[in-house]
């Protein structure tokens, strides 16, 4: 057999354009099967409107299905409903029409069955396209109450830590759920980035997929002295180096002096020509926002503090306390329209 090793490069050219086109091909196949649920979701709801047929429409459809077509797989009673379901949810609506056909059905119903609102329906869809989120991933990113903390994050903190939010994209939770990592509380620094290796794929979901895992204890130099970053990634989206310092206590003023000697030496000796400054993220098991807020008030680099927990929070505290966020929100925007503020 002839050597192909001159001609590899070629090959994986082919192999670039054979699966491009798969891809293409997937995502027509699931856009026309999409529409096709709508469709069948948009006649259902218009019969079942029909005071003769009613709601024994559907299953009289469906037993038909049964009788007629019993290889054909989602077209029973429950499958139906959710066709119907899946077109009164988003008709008529502008924001979700580009949306629907660029996710799966899989992911639809488990995002019809599991949020509460419009919002975060919406959160989510974009969250599936963004990520590419598959069924089990989405399902993580719901059961953890994403859309919660993601919305919290959001909510107007004291000026330096608003200026490091701005800074960094503003796209960093102030809590991360490491849940996956099935570790005790009582964990040691050492143990916890351990593990957190072990589980790459699934802290890299939790932190966003653009995230890229370049090493651990990463070394850099600093006149005779070596330090080692604890976990350094690349963002695509920030196009920058992004350090995380994993912090097992409460968080403490002197760490800020220490990430940014980490950013400084990284700047000058790891970052390229067209990349942006590097970003800091140190993950403490707990904060005072006040004590962050003046630590980070001096700081000339962008970091983040932000809290993790190794047990997932309580979906219920999660939501309420968004509830709380959006009505005193609300309370304030109202005292300014009549000039209470």
């Amino acid at each position: 057999m002839k050597d192909l090793k001159p001609y590899s490069e070629q090959f994986e050219k082919v192999i670039e354009i054979v699966e491009s086109a798969k891809e293409r091909a997937y995502r027509k196949v699931n856009e026309e099967l999409i529409l096709m649920y709508h469709d069948i979701g948009e006649y259902i709801s218009e019969q079942s409107k029909n005071a003769e047929y009613g709601d024994a429409f559907v299953q009289k459809l469906a037993d038909f299905f049964a009788a007629n077509y019993p290889d054909l797989k989602g077209f029973n009673r429950r499958g139906l409903y959710r066709m119907k379901q899946f077109y009164e949810l988003y008709r008529d609506n502008e924001k979700v029409s580009p949306l629907v056909t660029q996710l799966s059905w899989t992911n639809h119903l488990k995002i019809m069955s599991a949020c509460k609102s419009m919002e975060e329906r919406i959160f989510y869809m974009n969250m599936c396209i963004k990520e590419r989120l598959s069924k089990r991933e989405l399902e993580r990113q719901i059961d953890s109450g994403y859309y919660e903390r993601y919305m919290l994050s959001q909510k107007p903190q004291t000026p330096a830590i608003e200026q490091s939010k701005r800074t960094t994209g503003n796209i960093f939770l102030d809590n991360y759920v490491l849940d996956f990592l099935n570790v005790s509380e009582t964990i040691s620094e050492h143990d916890l980035q351990k593990s957190i290796i072990r589980n790459l794929k699934d802290f890299i979901l939790e932190i966003g997929k653009d995230f890229t895992f370049i090493g651990e204890e990463y070394r850099v130099q600093v006149g005779n002295h070596d330090y080692y970053i604890d976990l350094l990634f690349y963002h695509r989206g920030l196009s920058c180096l992004v350090a995380f310092e994993l912090k097992i206590g409460e968080f403490k003023p002197e760490y800020i002096g220490k990430i940014n000697l980490y950013l400084e030496a990284l700047d000058r000796e790891v970052k390229k020509e067209n990349e942006n400054p590097s970003v800091g993220i140190i993950l403490c098991a707990s904060k005072d926002d006040e004590v962050v807020e003046f630590a980070l008030s001096r700081s000339l680099s962008p970091t983040m503090v932000s809290e993790y927990n190794l047990k997932l929070i309580d979906k219920k505290l999660l939501q309420r306390k968004l509830k709380e966020y959006i009505e005193l929100a609300e309370t304030v925007s109202d005292g300014e329209q009549n000039g209470y503020t």
